[in-house]
This record gives C-alpha cells, structure tokens and sequence, in this order.
C-alpha cells in the first residue's frame, strides 16, 4: 500500500468508496432504465455492465494498493473558480445528453442504431475506461479536482509518455460513445458541446500545472500533444 494511512482514515476511505461506487451502480441503471422506460432493454444491461463491472473491480483494488487515490477521486469541490464554472457547464452537458437519449428511444424506439453500432460503441467505452484506470495506475495524483499537492511530481511514464492528458482522451471517448452505446443517433451532437469544455478545461489546467508543478514546463516542452497525438 503507497503512502501511510491510520487504520481510522482507511476505514473512512473505504466507508466512503463503498457509498459512492454502491450508489453509482444502482443509479446508473435506474437512470437507464427510466430513459428507456423499460427493463427489456438490452443496450442498457449491457452499457451498465460495461461501466459498473470495472469500476466496483477498480475500486477493490485502488483500495487494498492506493487508498489515497480514492480519496483524491473522491473530491468533488474544485478550488480554481474557472474550473468550477467548467465543471457545472459540464453537468448540463450531461444532463441534456441524457435527456435527448430519453427523448429518442420513446420517439423513435430502442432499436434505431443497429446490433454491430451499439457493441463497437461499448467496446470503445470500456477502452476509454480502461484508459483512464491505467492512468490511475501510473499517476496516483490524478484527483478529479484541479490542485497540486504537496511532494506531487510529473508523471511521464505510460499514456503520459504520449500525450499529456490521456485521461480526458479516455473520458472524452467514454462521453462521445454513450449515447450510440445506449441506442441513440440524436444526442450525440449534444454530447459532443463537451468538447470545447474539455478543451478549455485542459487549457486552463496547463495554467495551474505550469504555476505549481515542478518540472511541468520541461515536460510540455518534450510532449508537445495535449490530447490526441499529431493533432493538439
């Protein structure tokens, strides 16, 4: 186990893992399935399985070898008042993206998008989530908030070693293919006003990261990619 923890904070850790990851594997087919507005949907079991088996599989064991990085992932308050505002806009994104799904599988039924569209869809989800869980192995400083924190240094090993944020390469990929996953042509547009935000999240990140990072400047110097190699 990295980094030393009392046996009180792991158990608050894994108290709170417990919640968080329980809730979010009963919540994401109850909001499936209310989209829906029906269980005999097959593209929603499947696109449940594809997200709740790894994480509950991740969360055991991020907790038995980096309790810590739970607790980072497990904040959700940022500090930097431009990444707050990013984060809400990136809700309503969301929020919306789910609602157009709702719209069009009662408008237009739960079979529009054909077998092979939906399995490729969640095959590139589960990529994504892959992605992000190796850069969870290779960086245990990836919080969901924007900080840096103390004795914090630059990773450059692993996707690192290609791009310099591949963890929003791996969300990014995750937010595009949900809607196709879950039967949906109409909210991919939609979704897809995640870009910018994400863009602009990245920009504003590489601002923190230059002024509190050690180190950070060389390594954007030699990782001249941010996000998909050869093109920014």
């Amino acid at each position: 186990m990295r980094g030393v923890i009392s046996p009180q904070g792991f158990d608050a850790i894994r108290k709170q893992a417990m919640v968080r990851f329980g809730l979010a594997a009963l919540m994401i087919p109850a909001i499936i399935f209310a989209m829906a507005g029906t269980i005999h949907y097959w593209q929603g079991w499947l696109y449940w399985m594809v997200l709740s088996i790894p994480m509950i599989a991740a969360a055991i064991y991020f907790l038995r070898t980096d309790p810590e990085l739970l607790r980072r992932r497990m904040k959700f308050q940022e500090k930097e008042r431009e990444q707050q505002t990013i984060v809400l806009l990136g809700y309503v994104v969301l929020v919306a993206g789910f609602l157009a799904i709702g719209y069009d599988l009662r408008q237009n039924g739960l079979n529009q998008v054909p077998v092979y569209a939906v399995l490729a869809a969640d095959i590139g989800v589960l990529l994504g989530y892959c992605l992000i869980l190796w850069v969870f192995k290779e960086n245990r400083y990836a919080a969901r908030t924007i900080e840096v924190e103390e004795g914090q240094k630059v990773v450059t090993t692993g996707p690192y070693s290609i791009i310099r944020h591949p963890m929003y390469l791996g969300v990014l990929v995750m937010y595009l293919l949900t809607p196709i996953a879950l039967g949906s042509w109409l909210a991919v547009p939609i979704v897809s006003l995640y870009i910018p935000l994400l863009v602009w999240r990245i920009i504003d990140e590489e601002k923190v990261l230059l002024r509190d990072l050690p180190g950070y400047h060389e390594y954007r110097m030699n990782r001249p990619y941010r996000l998909l190699p050869f093109v920014w």
